[in-house]
Parts: C-alpha cells; sequence; structure tokens
C-alpha cells in the first residue's frame, strides 16, 4: 500500500514539474557583441563559403582551393573579386600569405 502512494506521488510531482513553462531567453539588440577593428568601427561579416566558392568555381581543384581560401578569407576578412588574379585588392595579408612550402597561399 505504501509502495502505491509513493509511485502516485512521484507520478503526480513528475507531471507537475514537466507542466512548469522554461523561461524564454530575450536577447536584446543592446546585449548584441560587433566586432570592431582599430578604429572603433564596426567590421562587415563576410559570408567566406559563398565567397571563396565563388572564386574557385572554375579551378582546376576546387576543393583544395576553397580550404585555401577559407583560411584566407577568415584571415585577412577579405576574397578578391573574380575567379583569378586581383590578388592585391585584399592587400598585403592575402598577397604575403604562403604555405610552409613557401608557395602563395591565397588563391
Amino acid at each position: 500500500m505504501a509502495m502505491k502512494l509513493h509511485l502516485t506521488v512521484a507520478i503526480l510531482l513528475l507531471c507537475v514539474l514537466t507542466e512548469v513553462p522554461l523561461q524564454k531567453t530575450v536577447v536584446v539588440e543592446a546585449d548584441l557583441v560587433v566586432p570592431r577593428d582599430p578604429n572603433n568601427k564596426p567590421v562587415p561579416i563576410l559570408d567566406c563559403a559563398g565567397l571563396c566558392a565563388g572564386r574557385c568555381s572554375q579551378h582546376s581543384r576546387p576543393n583544395l582551393c576553397a580550404r585555401a581560401c577559407g583560411t584566407c578569407c577568415s584571415r585577412c576578412k577579405c576574397v578578391p573579386p573574380g575567379t583569378s588574379g586581383n590578388r592585391e585588392m585584399c592587400g598585403t595579408c592575402y598577397t604575403n600569405m604562403t604555405t610552409h612550402g613557401n608557395r602563395t597561399k591565397c588563391p
């Protein structure tokens, strides 16, 4: 008899606890942290995957190109326009990055 009572109380307690509404978290726009450059200007967020897909679309090894391009994009915050060339438009960060074999890294 006592076992049935404990089981009934446990089931009722479980039902009550599952009915408690969870608090919703409200994100206020002022709470968002915006990355900024040294001049306190907001840094634009780039879609590196999308930009690199376009950059590497005609490459002979598109997966390798996309991986290298993604690394360069995340470090330099830039992907040159077009499918090849124009590397100078992203500055020295993009043009001077090399592999361990001292070859240019960024496509």
